[in-house]
């Protein structure tokens, strides 16, 4: 929901007229504090600004923070700008957990950075063939971003140039290694940048994915890169690829990769495998958007993308929400590596009296299954 002009207009006479002073506001009412400048607006209460102008306090949900156990201050230049109450994401709230599954080695690895004063960075990177791809993109894909900004402003640019320029990097050091069989290690990478809150770019290939809940939907901003995809698939042919079908029907690339991008996995660049990401960009609705959320396979292949929205609405924060995201796909039979990041957003706790039930006949089944 927008902030009205008129108290809009009294936000921002408030935050000038005071020079070196901060806007706090307190239980229902307005005030300016003569306070060190923080440039910045904090809720506390159950009451806050009139939004609509009528003077009668406004809730929670006027302003799209729905959950007032999670603390928010408003971001107040970018708020004035876009002419909606903007909060402050503090990477205290974001949640994650990493399962290692019944895989010998957990080669999933994630990222969660403040890359400028208003930009956040989440990075999920899941490897195979070894934890080398995943682990040189944990390391330098934040630089090759960092670098990119210096010059670019568009974030999905800068996203591509990044995927591109550490791909490039990981391959130049695989080679001096001499090892043939290091060609073959690869990993999924998952990218998120938020800027002023509210601007939202997400760059991926592979098979792991990036999920925003809006209203309590599912809204996906990757799709999996598999040759079944038919423009993936014709890639990989038009290049001399070739698309097989494993003994469960899975898709693979030269009967090896079941993705058509990844980082790294140099032996097959030349039959049509390539590291640029597919982009998206979203404009943040706070009093809609509840969370984002970054998983990898382990997760996405055994629980839907609405199925990880409803058990995430279901949850008190994002921390036990990530911890139980990996325990239950891990209970529901999956075997691989479950990781995923879960970022709160203005609507958090909004949607927590949506139904979900949880199946005990579905964990009982994935128990038999490992027996």
């Amino acid at each position: 929901m927008s902030l009205p002009a008129t108290s809009l207009s009294r936000l921002l006479r408030c935050s000038v007229s005071f020079v070196g002073q901060s806007v706090t506001v307190h239980t229902g009412r307005f005030a300016c504090v003569r306070t060190p400048a923080l440039h910045r607006v904090r809720w506390y209460g159950a009451s806050r600004l009139d939004a609509d102008g009528s003077g009668r306090p406004a809730t929670w949900d006027s302003f799209g923070i729905w959950d007032n156990r999670i603390d928010a201050p408003i971001m107040l230049p970018p708020s004035i700008r876009y002419g909606t109450p903007i909060p402050e994401l503090s990477l205290a709230n974001v949640g994650y957990a990493s399962q290692i599954g019944r895989r010998r080695d957990n080669e999933d690895r994630f990222r969660v950075a403040r890359l400028t004063p208003t930009l956040l960075y989440f990075a999920l990177f899941d490897g195979h063939g070894g934890p080398h791809a995943a682990d040189f993109c944990y390391a330098h894909m934040e630089h090759y971003i960092r670098d990119g900004l210096e010059e670019e402003w568009d974030l999905e640019v800068v996203l591509s140039n990044a995927f591109l320029q550490v791909d490039a990097a990981l391959a130049a050091h695989m080679q001096l290694y001499g090892n043939a069989s290091l060609m073959m290690v690869g990993t999924t990478a998952t990218v998120a940048l938020l800027r002023d809150g509210i601007e939202l770019v997400v760059g991926s290939v592979g098979d792991s994915r990036a999920i925003l809940c809006r209203k309590g939907q599912a809204k996906n901003l990757t799709s999996d890169h598999t040759p079944e995809r038919k423009d993936e698939k014709q890639r990989i042919r038009q290049s001399g690829g070739l698309v097989t079908w494993n003994s469960l029907g899975q898709a693979n690339v030269n009967s090896r990769l079941a993705m058509t991008r990844s980082i790294g996995d140099f032996d097959l660049k030349t039959s049509g495998v390539i590291a640029e990401p597919e982009t998206t960009r979203v404009t943040l609705q706070h009093a809609h958007d509840s969370f984002l959320a970054l998983t990898t396979d382990g997760v996405n292949f055994i629980m839907s993308n609405q199925e990880v929205c409803d058990v995430i609405n279901q949850c008190h924060d994002p921390t036990e929400a990530a911890y139980v995201i990996a325990e239950q796909s891990l209970q529901y039979g999956s075997e691989d590596n479950s990781t995923i990041i879960v970022v709160p957003f203005g609507a958090w706790g909004k949607q927590q009296n949506s139904y979900y039930s949880y199946s005990m006949s579905r964990n009982f089944t994935s128990s038999g299954r490992w027996a």
